[in-house]
């Protein structure tokens, strides 16, 4: 299976990031949507879409997501939360939960910052696409993707856009 992993857009979206969304199997996002032009624009590529909702989206974004997220695919448990924190510094709501029964990979937004980073003291991979959008401090648009072949992650790849490069595809 082929994923790829966006979070805040920001209700921004172009053919760059379509490009990948065509490229995928499943598109996952990890909040910030701000509307759903983008979730349309997925749904009329025929794919499927795991998310959540993040702080800005409204309740046309949480009539289709949830705060949280959780599903396994061949054996791997995933997690989907908009405002996880980061590995060492993570969300104070959820560090109970996390500590209990860690998934395999957490994954969240909110940050705008992309990282992907094995977390030894919980045993678990930590993933933060960075944002797609065009809104907030960063200089470059991210994305992650990846494939899920037999129980494991493999292929992962940074997708970048300069945020300049508007409707650019690079």
């Amino acid at each position: 299976m082929k994923v790829l992993l966006l979070s805040d857009n920001h209700g921004y979206w172009d053919a760059g990031i379509l490009k990948h969304v065509e490229w995928a199997d499943e598109v996952w996002h990890a909040g910030d949507w701000l509307n759903l032009a983008l979730h349309d624009q997925i749904f009329k590529l025929g794919k499927p879409v795991r998310g959540v909702f993040g702080n800005v989206d409204g309740t046309d974004v949480k009539g289709w997501y949830k705060l949280h997220n959780k599903f396994t695919i061949d054996g791997i448990k995933f997690w989907i939360t908009h405002i996880g924190g980061k590995p060492g510094k993570y969300n104070p709501k959820l560090i109970q939960s996390l500590v209990k029964n860690p998934p395999d990979v957490f994954i969240c937004g909110h940050s705008h910052i992309l990282m992907v980073k094995k977390d030894p003291h919980l045993n678990m991979m930590y993933m933060n696409p960075g944002a797609c959008g065009l809104h907030g401090f960063h200089l470059v648009r991210t994305a992650i993707r990846f494939q899920i072949v037999n129980s494991q992650l493999t292929a992962l790849e940074i997708v970048e856009w300069d945020k300049k490069c508007m409707n650019f595809d690079l």
